[in-house]
């Protein structure tokens, strides 16, 4: 992947907070307060987010089947364009508007709006129009984050020839916090991070992670989720969270990142 990135060195601190779709309707004035804090605190804050609820319920009241293979959602010609226009037309603007709404300056982007992001398709014959994310530009979001207002960005990409495409939204959080390198990212969730036995984890590496997958202390949905934050961290994220709408969880590092 490339980045292109202003050339003006300046130092900046920012956090990608990466909302799932599940998520949007559920999010509080709580949530938006932290957003807030985080702003007063001098932290940048860009937001991505999902859409897989209004996708299945608009795929399914127009009769077209749709599948989830290793987390992708195989995505036909005709999918592709209800999730273009669900995604860019319906769910963002909604986002942007609660925001605004919740006295945070916000402005809708997708990978379309100055070549946020540029992709390749992921393996047409397996998944159909889903993408892998090949270049971001930044430049976008430095001058919006720069100006005070919040990036609120919708996981379409497009191919160098303007294709739509649907990207993972996991992806598309990791990819711009390494880009516009971000100190961390957050994974909001419906769960105040990972416990153990009851007991709330306040900071754990991959290791611990993989032991409790063995010994079922992590089950069911949070599987994804901590799987999620070790693949950003693989992919040079210095720490990512997985919080609730208070922004309070748990924090995963990786100890040969950090050393």
């Amino acid at each position: 992947m490339t980045t292109s990135k202003s050339t003006q060195h300046i130092v900046r601190k920012r956090q990608v907070i990466k909302l799932g779709g599940s998520m949007l309707d559920e999010l509080s004035d709580t949530f938006f307060q932290g957003v807030k804090k985080l702003q007063q605190d001098g932290i940048q804050v860009v937001i991505v987010h999902g859409g897989g609820p209004s996708i299945n319920q608009e795929l399914a009241d127009r009769g077209v089947t749709s599948s989830v293979v290793k987390g992708f959602r195989v995505t036909s010609a005709e999918a592709i364009g209800i999730v273009q226009s669900i995604m860019i037309g319906q769910v963002n603007p909604s986002l942007v508007h609660r925001f605004n709404q919740e006295g945070v300056k916000a402005v809708g982007l997708s990978g379309y709006d100055a070549n946020l992001f540029t992709c390749d398709l992921l393996d047409f014959d397996t998944y159909g129009y889903v993408g892998k994310i090949k270049s971001v530009e930044t430049e976008i979001l430095d001058t919006l984050l720069d100006a005070g207002i919040t990036p609120v960005i919708s996981c379409v990409g497009k191919t160098e020839s303007g294709e739509p495409l649907n990207v993972n939204a996991d992806t598309v959080a990791s990819r711009i916090a390494l880009a516009v390198e971000a100190e961390s990212l957050l994974l909001v969730t419906d769960t105040s991070g990972i416990r153990i036995q009851d007991q709330p984890q306040t900071e754990v590496e991959p290791q611990a992670i993989y032991g409790w997958i063995k010994t079922e202390d992590i089950y069911g949905g949070m599987i994804p989720k901590v799987m999620a934050a070790i693949d950003c961290l693989e992919a040079g994220i210095p720490s990512v969270k997985i919080v609730c709408q208070k922004l309070n969880g748990t924090v995963i590092t990786n100890e040969g990142a950090i050393a």
